[in-house]
């Protein structure tokens, strides 16, 4: 038996695998990854080739370039909302720290991220999606 910890991942199951939920027999199971609440976030679904090499598991994300300390340093005199609303994006936060934690320069271009599960095979795009609002907290 092997248990698989996925500690920065999610499931990417291929299409006809028993445990893919019944909706998503035919296309393989949904993969969300989230990029920062400025760019966009993309749709995937999972290959075979997912579970044959990486148990069934792709990233979740775009992953930080920046700590929490060092991005709400970086906003200082800033005012993170006006800039998101300046890019179409209505945000919330419970604080204008939890605000600051989370700006899109924090993050990886999830674009590329996405790009690299995708030549890897371990998932194929489906939908790119552009954010237009964001709740923090």
């Amino acid at each position: 038996m092997v248990c698989v910890h996925r500690k920065g991942a999610t499931r990417a199951f291929p299409p006809g695998h028993p445990e893919t939920p019944e909706a998503y027999q035919k296309t393989g199971q949904p993969v969300l990854i989230p990029g920062d609440m400025g760019r966009y976030s993309y749709v995937l679904v999972g290959t075979g080739q997912a579970f044959e090499e990486a148990f069934g598991s792709s990233c979740h994300g775009a992953g930080r370039l920046m700590s929490r300390n060092r991005a709400l340093k970086s906003v200082r005199g800033r005012n993170v909302a006006r800039e998101m609303e300046q890019r179409g994006v209505i945000v919330q936060a419970d604080s204008y720290r939890t605000l600051g934690e989370e700006i899109p320069e924090a993050y990886k271009d999830v674009a590329q991220v996405v790009r690299v599960v995708e030549n890897a095979g371990l998932a194929k795009i489906v939908a790119q999606l552009k954010p237009i609002g964001v709740v923090k907290g």
